[in-house]
């Protein structure tokens, strides 16, 4: 979607009539997107180069926005305006998933596309400016992509990225289940919330319907992409002994596939060669998960009728970004009740971050604001109740008090401990150990 015309069409249809003010705000910003750009993660800035190919020339002015920002600046215009409803969720801890799949699936996609997102969990006291919210978010998405529940596995490549199992055809409503996976993601993105799971960069394509190929392999299966590039590279005439199958593992058991209808019986050579890459390159991304894609995709457009995003976008949009830049963190952050940059207890504060692993840094974050990853503009976007909010920590409380969390509003509040060993070790309890919300 690289056009004003598209551009105002997804505008009039995610939000109804009701946006046409925000439209006639936005169609001029629109125009400026007409051209195809690029995200540099490097940097964290859009360009009209490609940033994974060298340099010819000097590069052209940084684009004053990207689907991603726009995108942003047209949800926090359409805060401005009155919900229809109001979608509220009573979630119990211990029965998170089953609370959310119930609640969230009884609602008609109507509902979902203009509703104000309430939740609360059942004996926590206290209002969602947002922060429950997140926490919501953070937790459904942890449990639900986590693999351990059969719908998702780890990519071949790490233990880090998730895909659709094929093995989750097995699972009781499964297509229910991807349904409202895609609910989740739609409604994480339309309100702005991160999810605490990474996925292939084969599957944020598989939620757009934006076809793969040989490059997208290398997210999914470095191994399988390897083997086809040399065949794509290298003249394989009477080298290969191949045929257009696929040796299929089911239940243990190999079973020869064939690619297309009397496939057994038609040799790979160097001028079919590109039709058979194309056909495993298929093959490798839909096996066994073609019919389980089709029903997450259709709960995320219940939700999220049109996106504006590339693959790449999606993914920096839905997941945020995973290890934490500690100087943009630091410089993003605001001080009160008496303390200061300078303030003896905010340097022991960021020494001890400083101690801490990415892992200890991410759950700090969560304490404080309700999730772990890190919005792709960094820290000087994180979100409050009311809108951007940056993270601030606040003298309060007794020596003998751990550190208490108010994730509406991203504040951290630190007593004055008198020692960095007592800061150190009440930061740590309070990270480790404490997972309900500190209440005002």
């Amino acid at each position: 979607m690289r056009n004003s015309d598209d551009f105002f069409m997804f505008y009039v249809s995610l939000y109804g009539y009701g946006m046409c003010v925000c439209v006639c705000v936005c169609v001029c910003v629109c125009v400026l997107c007409v051209q195809p750009f690029f995200v540099d993660h490097n940097c964290r800035a859009t360009t009209f180069i490609d940033p994974r190919v060298p340099l010819q020339s000097a590069r052209p002015p940084k684009q004053p926005f990207s689907s991603v920002s726009l995108y942003l600046h047209v949800c926090a215009l359409v805060g401005l305006l009155d919900y229809v409803c109001v979608l509220r969720l009573i979630i119990r801890r211990d029965h998170l998933l089953e609370d959310a799949f119930n609640q969230i699936m009884c609602y008609s996609r109507k509902d979902l596309q203009r509703s104000k997102l309430y939740v609360s969990f059942v004996g926590e006291e206290g209002l969602d400016y947002s922060g429950p919210s997140r926490e919501f978010f953070f937790l459904v998405s942890r449990e639900l992509f986590n693999p351990y529940y059969g719908l998702f596995e780890y990519s071949a490549n790490d233990t880090y990225t998730v895909q659709i199992s094929p093995m989750s055809a097995f699972v009781d409503n499964h297509h229910e289940w991807f349904r409202f996976s895609g609910r989740i993601l739609g409604l994480a993105l339309i309100h702005q919330y991160l999810l605490d799971a990474f996925f292939t960069r084969p599957f944020y394509k598989g939620l757009l319907r934006i076809p793969c190929d040989l490059s997208d392999l290398e997210y999914l299966d470095e191994e399988f992409h390897q083997s086809l590039q040399w065949t794509k590279d290298n003249d394989i005439e009477d080298m290969l002994d191949l045929t257009f199958t696929v040796n299929e593992e089911v239940f243990g058991q190999i079973t020869e596939r064939e690619l297309k209808p009397g496939g057994a019986n038609i040799p790979v050579s160097e001028k079919n060669k590109k039709e058979y890459i194309e056909r495993m390159v298929k093959w490798r991304i839909e096996r066994g998960v073609v019919q389980q894609t089709e029903s997450l995709v259709r709960g995320f457009y219940e939700v999220q009728l049109v996106s504006v995003f590339d693959a790449r976008e999606l993914e920096l949009v839905i997941a945020g970004t995973a290890e934490i830049d500690l100087s943009d963190w630091r410089n993003n952050t605001e001080y009160r009740g008496g303390y200061h940059d300078n303030h003896i207890v905010i340097r022991w504060f960021w020494v001890a971050v400083e101690r801490f692993n990415n892992e200890q840094r991410l759950r700090l974050l969560q304490f404080v604001t309700g999730t772990s990853s890190i919005p792709y503009e960094g820290f000087a976007s994180l979100r409050g109740s009311n809108g951007p909010r940056r993270f601030c920590v606040e003298k309060w409380g007794k020596v003998t008090s751990l550190p208490r969390a108010h994730t509406c509003f991203n504040r951290l509040d630190l007593p004055p401990y008198p020692s960095f060993s007592m800061l150190y070790e009440k930061m740590l309890t309070a990270v480790e150990e404490t997972s309900t919300f500190g209440l005002e």
